[in-house]
């Protein structure tokens, strides 16, 4: 959005122009009116149209004014300069001369605790400690990262079933 256009935004229903300082309608649902949605609409009518699609079960239009051309400026500045930076790109799992490194999900519980429950209640009638669930986790790492070993060496960046039998 650059404020040197004659209007604010666009109708996100008829494509027509909403200019500054003029009344606009939102839709009360938060996931339409979110940072990557943001619709907004000239009118009821064209609010009405998007209700179907999205399928709401109780919406409603918010009526608003747009912000004025030197606020929409100031909304535009502020939020160029609090992206720069912003956008960073993280591995979650990174090898080390073929060894793998801590992960910050390390503790992380990888099974459902209660399938695993009702699997032992129903094979052998007996409860389960919570601690078990920390223990199979970590055994599930281990084979996981095995099997992530075998493919490497095989040159696949794909596990299959093989690379994890002994």
């Amino acid at each position: 959005m650059t404020t040197s256009s004659s209007f604010w935004k666009i109708c996100s229903s008829c494509k027509k122009e909403i200019g500054f300082s003029v009344k606009y309608y939102e839709c009360s649902v938060s996931t339409c009116t979110g940072l990557r949605t943001g619709y907004v609409f000239c009118s009821v009518p064209c609010w009405e149209r998007h209700v179907p699609g999205a399928k709401h079960r109780d919406a409603a239009a918010i009526e608003k004014k747009s912000p004025s051309q030197a606020e929409a400026q100031k909304i535009q500045d502020n939020a160029s300069v609090a992206s720069v930076g912003q956008r960073r790109i993280v591995s979650s799992v990174s090898s080390v001369n073929g060894a793998m490194s801590p992960r910050k999900d390390e503790n992380e519980i990888l099974v459902v605790v209660s399938k695993v429950k009702a699997y032992i209640k129903s094979q052998a009638d007996m409860n389960v400690s919570d601690e078990i669930m920390d223990i199979l986790s970590h055994r599930i790492r281990y084979f996981c990262d095995q099997a992530i070993k075998s493919a490497q060496a095989d040159g696949r960046k794909t596990v299959l079933d093989r690379d994890m039998k002994p």
